[in-house]
């Protein structure tokens, strides 16, 4: 299978799809920069209304675009030079989002190494939410009562969920103190809140301002649960003695989103999930094409290739996660790779 991978990458590189577009992150930049200028005067111009929620949910939704935009760069979509994209995703995500950039990539390229793996993928790891039987029949007391219903919270959790990035992301470099550039970026992520919140608060009224910062906040924390939840959720875990190739690893534990454009725009290119885990660095306008190309090559591979619509994926992230909560309760057997052994 190694073998398959290498010449599905061959027809990739021979098809130019992993060439950069820089003309398109130009743009989409650009149209984001207009898009906070254009939030930043209808603050201004709408004054002390209660039209101003509009305007802290379109922040909320810009915000989350330029996470995708920083998620891009970490993975060298945007630019050719390794260190050009760092430099951009760090202002994205740091400066912009008050994400911390060490922390996302130090998570995140874990994840891409082994998705859906026990012991190796922190995405799957026990929170708030059990991703595992094991780790849901461990809940006791109101836990286990919650997690056999966590399904049905998931997506109104979500709502906190960009309160939960940003304290993370400090908690992390609070605690991490020997991870490169610690000091900078937690300064830089202070400086980030205390504008921010002396804006919100200064301009607006005590109760409106705190409104603004209750819908920012929600809607950002929304918008990035519900792109990134259907990408693995409910797809196969491999167990920790199990080994994969790359191409049934990356494929076998990730969904597409179908939808087109549209969906691409949505979700920043994270519906063509399958393809981002098998080419991380390929350009978000490339995706589209290598899709056709690895749907052939898993069809040819007999290897399952996972595509359904944004409705039916997040109903299976919803009916998956009230399935392995009922693990507290009962014996119940999530998807597991054990064929494959």
């Amino acid at each position: 299978m190694t073998q398959s991978y290498t010449a599905l990458a061959q027809h990739v590189r021979t098809a130019g799809l992993n060439s950069r577009t820089r003309w398109f992150y130009g743009l989409l930049c650009a149209g984001l920069l207009l898009g906070l200028a254009g939030i930043a005067t209808g603050v201004i111009l709408l004054g002390h209304t209660w039209l101003q929620l509009l305007m802290a949910g379109a922040l909320g939704v810009l915000l989350t675009q330029v996470a995708f935009v920083g998620h891009e760069a970490s993975h060298r979509q945007v630019l050719a030079s390794g260190p050009a994209n760092d430099r951009v995703g760090w202002v994205l995500a740091t400066v912009l989002v008050g994400i911390s950039y060490s922390w996302w990539m130090n998570k995140h390229t874990r994840h891409h190494g082994n998705p859906n793996k026990l012991g190796k993928d922190p995405d799957i790891e026990v929170d708030t939410f059990s991703f595992v039987t094991e780790d849901a029949a461990g809940r006791r007391g109101l836990m286990a009562w919650f997690t056999r219903h966590q399904g049905v919270f998931f997506f109104p959790l979500l709502l906190l969920e960009g309160v939960n990035l940003h304290v993370k992301s400090v908690r992390s470099l609070w605690t991490n103190r020997q991870t490169k550039g610690q000091r900078l970026e937690l300064t830089v992520l202070t400086l980030r809140f205390v504008i921010y919140l002396a804006a919100v608060f200064w301009f607006l009224p005590l109760g409106m301002a705190f409104a603004f910062l209750g819908i920012q906040l929600a809607v950002f924390g929304l918008y990035m649960g519900a792109s990134f939840a259907p990408n693995h959720i409910g797809m196969p875990i491999v167990p920790r003695d199990v080994k994969l190739d790359f191409l049934s690893k990356q494929v076998r534990t990730s969904r597409n989103v179908s939808g087109g454009w549209w969906a691409t725009v949505l979700m920043g290119g994270l519906n063509y999930q399958i393809e981002h885990h098998l080419f991380p660095s390929m350009p978000r306008p490339h995706l589209a094409a290598a899709r056709r190309l690895v749907r052939e090559h898993c069809r040819v591979a007999d290897v399952p290739y996972a595509e359904t619509n944004l409705i039916a994926a997040w109903g299976i992230v919803i009916r998956y996660l009230n399935e392995v909560g009922l693990a507290a309760k009962d014996t119940f057997r999530c998807p597991i790779l054990g064929q494959l052994r």
